[in-house]
Order: C-alpha cells, then sequence, then structure tokens
C-alpha cells in the first residue's frame, strides 16, 4: 500500500486527491476550468494538509494523461512532472477513457466517446473485463461510424448521445468528474506493478494535433 496523489485536469471539472493506503485520504474538486492553472498547488497543499502528510511522505503522483482540454492537460502534467522530478518520485499515467470506463463498467463491452470538435470524436473500446479492445484515437465521424456499424452489441458511454441514434448508451454529464473511487484500486495496482511512465519523456494523450489558425498578419 502506498501514499498516492492523484491530478486530473483534463476536464472542465479538476480533481485533486490524496490516498493513504488504498482509501481515499482527502479531495478537492474545482469546476472552473479556466482557473485550473491558478487553484491547482493550492488544492494540493490542501488535500496534504487535511490528510496531515507532507510531500515528501509521497509513494507517486498518479495522473489523468487524457484526451480532454489541451490546456487542463499540459496544467496537469507540468504540475505532475515536477512534483516527481523535485521529489525523486515515479509517476503513473492514466488514459481518462480508462477512468471513464472504470466509472461506467456494467458488465458488458463498451465504447468510451467523447467530442473532439464537429465530427470528430475521440474513442475506445474495452470489454467488460476492462481489456482494452481498440487503443484510444482521433476518429472523424463516418470512420466511427464504420466502426460502430461493426460493434452494433456494445454500450455507449459518451458527451454527445445525440450524434448515436439509438444506440443503448450512457450520458456523460456536463462537467464530469472522475470517480476517485474508483481510480484508487487501479493506482494502486499500477503502483504495485510498477508500471511507472518515463518522467523525461511522458506527455499528455493529445491524440491529434492542436487546432490553429493562421495568422492574417
Amino acid at each position: 500500500m502506498a501514499s498516492l496523489l492523484y491530478i486530473d485536469t483534463s476536464g472542465s471539472t479538476a480533481t485533486i486527491a490524496l490516498s493513504v493506503d488504498g482509501k481515499k485520504a482527502a479531495y478537492r474538486r474545482h469546476e472552473n476550468a479556466m482557473e485550473q492553472a491558478a487553484v491547482i498547488n493550492v488544492l494540493i497543499e490542501e488535500v496534504m494538509a487535511e490528510a496531515g502528510l507532507s510531500l515528501q511522505a509521497l509513494d507517486a503522483v498518479a495522473v489523468c494523461a487524457g484526451p480532454g482540454s489541451y490546456t487542463g492537460l499540459r496544467v496537469g502534467m507540468s504540475t505532475a512532472k515536477g512534483l516527481c522530478y523535485a521529489l525523486d518520485k515515479p509517476l503513473l499515467l492514466f488514459s481518462r477513457m480508462l477512468l471513464i470506463a472504470l466509472d461506467m463498467l456494467q458488465g458488458r463491452d463498451l465504447w468510451v466517446i467523447l467530442k473532439a470538435r464537429q465530427e470528430e470524436y475521440f474513442a475506445a473500446a474495452f470489454d467488460r473485463h476492462l481489456h482494452t479492445l481498440q487503443e484510444p484515437k482521433h476518429y472523424f465521424g463516418p470512420d466511427l461510424a464504420a466502426a460502430l456499424e461493426n460493434d452494433k452489441e456494445s454500450l455507449l458511454v459518451t458527451d454527445v448521445p445525440q450524434a448515436f441514434g439509438d444506440r443503448n448508451i450512457i450520458t456523460i454529464a456536463p462537467g464530469y468528474a472522475v470517480d476517485i473511487d474508483k481510480w484508487i484500486p487501479a493506482a494502486e495496482d499500477a503502483f504495485s506493478k510498477k508500471q511507472f511512465a518515463d518522467l523525461a519523456y511522458a506527455d499528455p494523450y493529445y491524440l491529434k494535433a492542436a487546432f490553429t489558425t493562421q495568422s492574417k498578419k
């Protein structure tokens, strides 16, 4: 068992939490995505103080690496890596798709589908035991439709339910935050197996290039 810090700034709701010996010791949520960079260190200080632990007492840092908000992913990853470098602690990376699947699993195969842009999606498929059937990737609408056409039995877990007609769907609500109680056992398992990321090369799971516009100057 370990003392693990959790950081998720991949969506509109930030989650910072601490587990000790497999149990949730403290957590904070912040629902304004525009303020994540400003509040993340404060939230970390608060959870550590509530648990009565110093940062040096941590055994590892777990971060939700995306996909999600580009800015949010950079905030979370840079904070997690900075702590790991400063404290000489290992880093655990988690896909947001896996964390959502952990939360929504209902004993059947499922797809987790998140809107990227209009007619573009991030999607991954998992079986009922959370084994990955399709690694998280970026899809254009027609490509995703073709993949789903060949799999009409799986449950769809998505934040854009209107895009998928009468399929069996669980809707991800606006402001959805990862369930820390589901994340903790997964992080404990990864820590026990030493599934640590290489700090020098760890990057967010963007899955697609940033959308930019050419300057008119």
